[in-house]
């Protein structure tokens, strides 16, 4: 199996020893390549970039930046995913200029990274204002009405991401987030674009009232990655439980060995992103060490 972390490590962004004369120093002096050159010190070689990056740090998805993370990929044996942007975007939104505005920082992440040629690029398709909705205490046809409304304006805005970048739709994969995970699946079926299986948001209720496997079972034909993360489990049916999850495993109410199971029983190969610390991530391997020996390769 085949682990991987993101590069969005708060730590190595914003080092909580510096001055803020130092701070700035080194906020201008960050590099894409440095950040990724680390996580593979410390043992990784699959990395999952972050496209939030660039709104603090324009440089790091600059043309020369991505030439630098070229060759580290050649030179270092990596492999690449890419979170696409989620701050500050809502590609679900039902105002059209909001949308449209989303849609093109969204298209013009994936034609930066292009040439990184990421196995997968991960979207959230609906955004923050979907996912308030979706936890509002409303009738339930009204509810389903507003969340269905939510949805065409994200279908809208992932044919336009399709068109803009000419990117094979599998290459798209849309995350269980915090809306219900049968409309999601319905425009990965009507775009045939990917999923990606977000572990913890799916314990936490973020995707509705699902068990892991089932809601695993009902995606596990599009998988394309998985985020792998512990988080408590609901005490209520249908609840929500929210600022548990992105926990090391073993530390959750995650049957680490049960869903390990679970994904190799469908043959999945594609990259597992631990969405976590480094040092939470190494501790987590040591789990998976532990827990199924045979998936860790060193």
């Amino acid at each position: 199996m085949r682990f991987g972390i993101m590069a969005m490590q708060l730590g190595a962004l914003i080092p909580s020893e510096l001055s803020s004369e130092e701070m700035h120093d080194y906020v201008g002096a960050f590099t894409h390549e440095a950040l990724v050159r680390a996580l593979n010190r410390q043992g990784f070689s699959l990395i999952e970039l972050g496209g939030d990056l660039a709104a603090f740090m324009p440089q790091t998805f600059t043309p020369s930046q991505i030439a630098a993370l070229q060759t580290l990929k050649s030179e270092l044996g990596l492999q690449y995913t890419v979170h696409l942007p989620l701050w500050s975007v809502e590609p679900s939104t039902p105002q059209r200029y909001i949308r449209e505005g989303s849609v093109r920082t969204i298209s013009d992440m994936i034609k930066a990274t292009l040439p990184l040629e990421p196995e997968v690029y991960v979207l959230h398709a609906t955004g923050a204002l979907a996912a308030e909705f979706s936890a509002m205490a409303l009738p339930p046809v009204g509810k389903t009405l507003i969340l269905r409304q939510f949805q065409q304006a994200a279908m809208q805005s992932l044919q336009m991401i399709l068109s803009t970048t000419d990117l094979e739709s599998r290459r798209l994969a849309i995350e269980t987030i915090e809306f219900p995970l049968d409309m999601t699946l319905e425009m990965a079926d009507a775009l045939d674009l990917s999923i990606c299986f977000d572990v913890g948001h799916v314990l936490s209720g973020f995707s509705g009232n699902y068990g892991l496997c089932e809601a695993f079972a009902h995606c596990a034909g599009r998988l394309a990655e998985i985020h792998l993360h512990d988080a408590d489990i609901p005490k209520t049916p249908g609840a929500v439980v929210y600022g548990r999850d992105h926990r090391p495993l073993g530390t959750g109410d995650l049957d680490v060995g049960g869903f390990l199971d679970e994904v190799v029983a469908v043959g999945f190969d594609g990259p597992v992103i631990f969405e976590l610390k480094v040092e939470e991530a190494r501790a987590s391997l040591d789990v998976v060490r532990r827990t199924r020996p045979g998936l860790v390769s060193s």
